[in-house]
This record gives structure tokens, C-alpha cells and sequence, in this order.
């Protein structure tokens, strides 16, 4: 058997309720050269039985399991069963354009040298399919992208937008299995400090779910673990104004998910004190961060979440 142009390896760990739609929008590439790995990682729930079913109906389906270990230690497991010469990453719960791996094998093949590549990001409610009622989208920068840019802000967002060479990853090897928060943040950060180029192009390919609850949205870990990060890279960037930028995020995402009011002012705040000029450097961003963060304090929770979702 030939080996596929795409290995796609998806962590699993109790998804159940959003796994098909995911599965089927990788199925349902117009990109056919590919196998799709399933990781379960001790699931509970019913992912197993939806898994199983799925994989007897698709012969590019692979499915191997592991006890609980966490998603760092399935996609290494998913790495080392991939027999792709490109690498895409999917998580549980988000949903691919079907031109993705189109688009992504082109961008490849047009630049021999290129380690990895990332799209546009539509952010959408965690019960919808599609982005039609998408309020944001991610921005993709003109070039290839710097440690600045991955430890402040991390343009790739989510490990579902990105697509690498898996020579590349025998290079700087798997993901760190003692991190759980920013560990996909640290791995792209490691890529780059390993001198391989990642970069982007100006399309929206990638739906991610903005799950209410869960691991996601533990805002003081995630905070903790980016702190973590930038003092490994403090000789690599300046961790004052990435800082600014990261807590500017923390600030929006603790509006999107609902989270107390005085939370996203306290990031904001936060992030100001940093350094204010890193923080309204985008100055739509920046000013409206810190004003919605203000009006929050007025609004109920389900306002809240309804108006910055």
C-alpha cells in the first residue's frame, strides 16, 4: 500500500456529542489522499462506539487507544502511526473547510522549503456547523510567522489550523507530555527557534467551536502556562509587550465565555500595565477590549455571552 499524502491525527478523549460532524468534515475532503488516526485517550463516554462505527466505514480510518494520558501524549501516539509526508492536526470538536487540504497541499508544493502552513479561523458558537453567524475571525500574517508573534498571540490559535512536514517534526521531536496549557503554543515556538518557516495564507478553512466550559477556558491556568512559556523564550522576545498582547486575549476570551466581569477587567488592566503601547497597537482591538471589559461590569452573564460570543 502507498503511504498517503495527509496523515490527520485526532485526539479523542469523551467528545462524543461532536465527533461525527468533525469526523465527516475530514472525510469529506475534496483532498482524498489521506489517513485519518484517531487517538482515544481513555474516554469514558460513548467516543469508542462512535469511533469504532465510524472506522468500519472508512478504510482510511485508523484508531488506536491509550489509557488517559492527555492530548500532548495522543498526538505523539498519532505521530508516530502517521505515514504521511504532511501532518495535519484536528481536535474533537472543530470543523474543516472542504478544500482544506487542497489549499494546504498547494501551499506546500509552491514552497518546497516551507516547514508548516496555517489559514483563517472562524470562531463560532460551540452548537453550530457552519460559520455563517461567525462574529470573528482569526488574522493571518503576511509573513513567515516570528517567536514574538507565537508567544504573544499565536496567529495559529488552534492545533486544528495547522499543517506540518513531518520531516520537520522528526527535527524538533513530539509534544511536551508535562504541559497542559500552552503546549501546542510551545511546540510552534519550538519549530521556529529550530530555524523551519511557518506560514500563512488569507483564507478561511478551519470552524472552532468556543466550548462554554472545559479546559479551554480555565483562564488563570492558561495564564500561568503562557507565563511558563515566555520565560523559556525571554532572550527571544520582549515578554512585557507579548504579555500586553496575551492578556489583551485573556481579556476577550473571558467576555466570549461568560466569565465574571471583573475577570476580563483584571486581564485588561493587566495587560495595559504591561506595556500600553503593545496593547493598542492594534487600537481596535486594544480599545475595544478595554470598553467592553468596562460595559461588562453592567451587563447579566447571558448579555454578556451573547453579545462577545
Amino acid at each position: 500500500m502507498n503511504n498517503p499524502h495527509f496523515s490527520v491525527i485526532l485526539p479523542v478523549y469523551n467528545a462524543a456529542a461532536h465527533l461525527y460532524p468533525t469526523v465527516q468534515s475530514v472525510l469529506s475532503q475534496t483532498e482524498r489522499d489521506l489517513e485519518l488516526i484517531l487517538v482515544d485517550d481513555g474516554s469514558t463516554d460513548d467516543s469508542l462506539a462512535v469511533m469504532l462505527s465510524m472506522a468500519g466505514e472508512d478504510d482510511r480510518i485508523k484508531l488506536v487507544s491509550q489509557p488517559n494520558k492527555g492530548v500532548s501524549a495522543a498526538r505523539n501516539l498519532g505521530i508516530s502511526e502517521a505515514r504521511g509526508s504532511l501532518i495535519a492536526f484536528m481536535d474533537a470538536d472543530d470543523l474543516w473547510d472542504a478544500d482544506k487540504l487542497k489549499m494546504h497541499r498547494l501551499f506546500h508544493s509552491q514552497r518546497p522549503k516551507l516547514a508548516a502552513s496555517y489559514a483563517k479561523i472562524a470562531f463560532i458558537d460551540h452548537k453550530a456547523l457552519d460559520a455563517s453567524k461567525a462574529k470573528t475571525f482569526s488574522t493571518v500574517r503576511s509573513k513567515a510567522l516570528s517567536i514574538e508573534q507565537i508567544i504573544s498571540e499565536n496567529p495559529v490559535c488552534t492545533m486544528s489550523n495547522l499543517v506540518i512536514a513531518k520531516h520537520a517534526i522528526e527535527k524538533v521531536g513530539g509534544f511536551l507530555t508535562d504541559m497542559s496549557y500552552a503546549e501546542d503554543q510551545e511546540w510552534i515556538a519550538r519549530i521556529v527557534s529550530a530555524g523551519h518557516m511557518i506560514c500563512g495564507f488569507d483564507r478561511h478553512l478551519v470552524n472552532y467551536r468556543m466550548s462554554p466550559n472545559g479546559l479551554s477556558v480555565d483562564l488563570p491556568a492558561m495564564y500561568a502556562g503562557w507565563r511558563l512559556l515566555a520565560s523559556q523564550y525571554a532572550d527571544q522576545c520582549t515578554v512585557s509587550s507579548s504579555e500586553a498582547v496575551y492578556c489583551r486575549y485573556l481579556a476577550r476570551r473571558a467576555l466570549r465565555s461568560g466569565a465574571p466581569a471583573k475577570v476580563a477587567l483584571s486581564y485588561a488592566f493587566q495587560g495595559f500595565r504591561s506595556d500600553r503601547n503593545a496593547f493598542l497597537a492594534d487600537a481596535k482591538r486594544g480599545w475595544l477590549t478595554l470598553g467592553s471589559a468596562f460595559a461588562a461590569l453592567l451587563m447579566p452573564r447571558c448579555a454578556r455571552i451573547q453579545i462577545f460570543s
